[in-house]
């Protein structure tokens, strides 16, 4: 029986040997006779040794050639999209450009449409804020009051750039608003109330330096009322006077004696005298905003009001005495409409400005100068025009514009909750507050 397993089990070594050789030829070289080795090898020794290490290699490696393929369709798509963005941001960039180009002006050619007008002089108008308070000068010094009557007030106009030098025209209302005709005796007359309280209260041992914090401190006793004997009421008794009834027993006492002693007996101070003290308004600061900017604010300073009252105008600068970049065509004066009476009624005019300023200028990319229209509505008294053009505070000091875009006016009021009842000072007054144009002096107009 043994045997019998030991054929059989040979046989089926015998018949699976082939197989294996075949599946695997150089698997096992030791169970291979040394002739056969010896065959193989002489038979083709080189190819042989070429393929033994591209077999012992990682199947991942074989395929290089596709990978460079894969990997050079990619770097082309990447590319190509790269030139796309790039020429489309190109583009874009430049419609961009374009249409916010302001391109300079031709002299003498008529802006025959609100929308040249428009795009020719927006960025030459701006946004002016302007803050005062009172100050008070107590012997030769000038110091800020905290109190309430000195709040900080605020006010917003319009002016334009008439030069490369910073120089702008505006109303002399919204340079010195205190100086108004419709503010001034009210200014006036606060100011007197306070010049008193300060005298009232103010001793003449309080240093200097003390000024402001003693008054503040001390505001609530100040009184502006004067009385008889030349003193300020620090308050009144509200007490009786009542009988007075002497025994035979008493004593009689003299009362202006007594009332002479009492007066005696309490210290008596030193009060700063009212001629000694100053009260008026005074710019905290003044500013513009150019149209299209971040409310970006350029500090300006003041440099002329009108000395007639009745033309409200004046000048104020830039600090930096340059007038921005972004400003390519200023307002200039030389093509101003100076013959106000060729301004006929009937005739267009275009304000562009910043009515009711912050509030309506303010937008979430920006500023925004705005841009009005109406007719003149009454010819020129050689002072001033009326025109229908819709205007309120925050417009006083924008240009006016005849239907070529030539300077005509200078809005300076309206009629209060009425519209299409506004004024502008007529062109050529301006040359009272700015009389250099182009270097050459102009005669005044006044």
């Amino acid at each position: 029986m043994d045997n019998e397993k030991k054929e059989s089990n040979q046989n089926e070594l015998d018949q699976n040997q082939p197989q294996q050789n075949n599946n695997s030829p150089s698997d096992d070289f030791s169970e291979q006779p040394n002739s056969e080795l010896g065959n193989a090898i002489s038979e083709n020794p080189a190819n042989e040794v070429q393929k033994k290490p591209i077999e012992n290699q990682p199947k991942e490696s074989l395929p290089v050639t596709e990978k460079k393929k894969k990997n050079g369709y990619k770097i082309a798509f990447f590319s190509l999209g790269g030139i796309i963005l790039l020429g489309g941001a190109s583009y874009f960039g430049y419609q961009y450009y374009k249409n916010n180009q302001v391109e300079p002006i031709v002299e003498n050619v008529c802006l025959d449409t609100d929308t040249k007008i428009y795009d020719a002089y927006k960025d030459a108008v701006v946004m002016v804020k302007h803050r005062y308070a009172f100050v008070a000068r107590i012997k030769g010094k000038e110091i800020q009051l905290n109190i309430p009557e000195a709040s900080e007030e605020t006010l917003f106009g319009t002016a334009f750039f008439v030069d490369k030098k910073g120089n702008m025209i505006s109303n002399s209302h919204v340079l010195q608003p205190w100086n108004s005709s419709e503010n001034s005796e009210k200014i006036s007359t606060d100011a007197s109330n306070i010049r008193r309280k300060i005298a009232s209260i103010l001793t003449a041992d309080i240093p200097e330096d003390g000024y402001e914090t003693f008054l503040a401190s001390n505001w609530g006793n100040a009184s502006s009322e004067y009385n008889e004997e030349g003193g300020y009421h620090e308050g009144d008794s509200e007490e009786g006077g009542g009988e007075e009834f002497i025994n035979s027993n008493d004593v009689a006492v003299d009362s202006a004696t007594t009332s002479d002693d009492i007066a005696a007996s309490i210290p008596q101070k030193d009060y700063v005298s009212e001629d000694e003290i100053e009260v008026y308004m005074k710019t905290v600061d003044i500013s513009v905003a150019l149209h299209n900017s971040a409310e970006v604010w350029l500090p300006c300073t003041i440099e002329k009001i009108s000395e007639d009252q009745s033309v409200d105008l004046g000048v104020l600068q830039l600090t930096t005495k340059e007038t921005p970049n972004t400003v390519v065509n200023i307002i200039n004066l030389d093509n101003a409409v100076t013959d106000d009476q060729s301004l006929r009624p009937g005739e267009k005019a275009v304000m562009i400005g910043y009515p009711l300023g912050e509030d309506l200028a303010q937008t979430i990319s920006g500023i925004k100068v705005q841009l009005y229209n109406g007719q003149i509505s009454k010819e020129s008294d050689g002072t001033k025009i009326q025109y229908t053009v819709t205007s309120t505070h925050g417009a006083s000091g924008a240009p006016i514009f005849n239907n070529c875009g030539s300077l005509i006016a200078v809005n300076f009021s309206g009629v209060e909750k009425v519209q299409g009842y506004n004024f502008g000072i007529i062109a050529k007054k301006i040359y009272s507050v700015y009389p250099v144009i182009a270097g050459e002096a102009k005669p005044s107009t006044e």
